[in-house]
């Protein structure tokens, strides 16, 4: 089936009034990262922001993420939540399961299901498809976001195809956005140490760009606070910058910290969680160096409420999603629950008015700053 979603996509992302006239280097990134008084880059970074976006405003979108399932042979070493095929509560959830699971989330507001899982060799393309369907079945009006990059590399591998033959596949079945997961530090030192077997930075890359000449449009992520340097932080930044730069195909920036507990690089690390004002800098940094997105989200949900409301004044104008399940990072003892009321209370004692958006990040829904439905 060809797809039939791409025309309600928004165009692309275009260079416009948003974009300074002269674009920060790598050293003017590092020293901002490193130097900067704080203050001082949060309102650079908001000002970029507002040059953008004018409004006060403030999406998320109201989203699940059931994971299809928990067993994986790559063995990262940040992660907590992948088990083997033999461990007592490995999974595989079938595709009725998972079409349950979508359901329900929808009778709680869900309009996205972001669906992911460990690289499990059992679970092939025809099982991807079969999740696509049965999701579309039984829901057909929630958006389906599946599939990290990463994923798509190993699904290539099972397949014997090439990975732009996988992702033809997966777009003619209807689907047209991936979630940028699996992206970490896209430095070879990095990702050497934390995550060997994974899809390569290059790889990473390279399935993204292959994505955008399709059609897709995906989100870009990074996860720092391990054994990542500062400048691998902006080198993350600028490979990502450099790629929109020829696709456009990026709608949006994401960052989270590195969550220790239950895997074995925290055991190895046996360091606390890194400051939140380290991730207030880096969303800063973002909107700052990634002059060609559209979108940088703070996320009450993978850091702490005040750090999400901090990085709402330092660049960024998404919210990110109200989960109704989330299991990856609950695996590694960060739990957070909201209701889409918390967040639209969080996002107003921000000083901003929530909206409501899809994954394309098209607004279906606004609410006024004050709690009252707007005029």
């Amino acid at each position: 089936m060809k797809s039939t979603a791409n025309h309600h996509r928004p165009p692309a992302f275009s260079q416009g009034e948003g974009t300074p006239p002269q674009r920060y280097d790598r050293r003017q990134a590092l020293e901002m990262l490193t130097r900067m008084p704080l203050g001082e880059l949060m309102g650079l970074a908001h000002a970029a922001r507002m040059r953008r976006w004018p409004q006060a405003r403030v999406t998320f979108v109201c989203d699940t993420n059931p994971n299809y399932t928990n067993i994986c042979v790559t063995n990262c070493r940040f992660c907590a939540f992948c088990r083997k095929p033999a461990d007592p509560d490995a999974y595989t959830l079938t595709p009725q399961q998972v079409a349950a699971k979508v359901q329900a989330a929808r009778a709680r507001g869900a309009t996205t299901v972001l669906l992911q899982g460990g690289h499990n060799p059992a679970v092939r393309l025809q099982d991807w498809l079969a999740y696509i369907r049965a999701i579309r079945e039984s829901c057909p009006d929630v958006h389906i976001h599946p599939f990290s990059p990463a994923e798509y590399v190993f699904m290539a591998r099972r397949e014997h195809m090439p990975v732009e033959k996988v992702l033809q596949t997966v777009f003619d079945e209807g689907v047209d956005t991936i979630p940028g997961g699996g992206a970490e530090i896209l430095t070879p030192r990095v990702r050497a140490r934390i995550a060997p077997a994974k899809a390569s930075a290059e790889q990473w890359l390279e399935t993204c760009e292959s994505a955008h000449r399709i059609g897709f449009r995906t989100t870009a992520t990074l996860m720092y606070g391990h054994i990542e340097a500062d400048a691998d932080i902006v080198d993350h930044l600028f490979r990502l910058r450099d790629l929109q730069d020829r696709t456009c195909g990026f709608t949006s920036f994401i960052a989270w910290s590195f969550k220790p507990d239950g895997s074995p690089l925290g055991r190895e690390l046996a360091h606390q969680p890194v400051h939140p004002a380290k991730y207030v800098r880096i969303i800063a940094l973002a909107r700052l160096v990634l002059d060609n997105f559209d979108h940088i989200q703070s996320s009450w949900f993978s850091e702490s409420i005040p750090a999400g409301q901090l990085g709402l004044v330092a660049g960024a104008d998404d919210f990110g999603g109200v989960l109704l399940e989330e299991n990856v990072l609950l695996e590694a003892g960060h739990q957070r629950l909201a209701t889409v009321g918390d967040v639209k209370t969080i996002i107003r004692r921000a000083g901003f008015a929530p909206a409501q958006r899809d994954s394309y990040y098209t607004v279906i829904r606004e609410f006024d700053v004050s709690g009252q439905p707007p005029e």
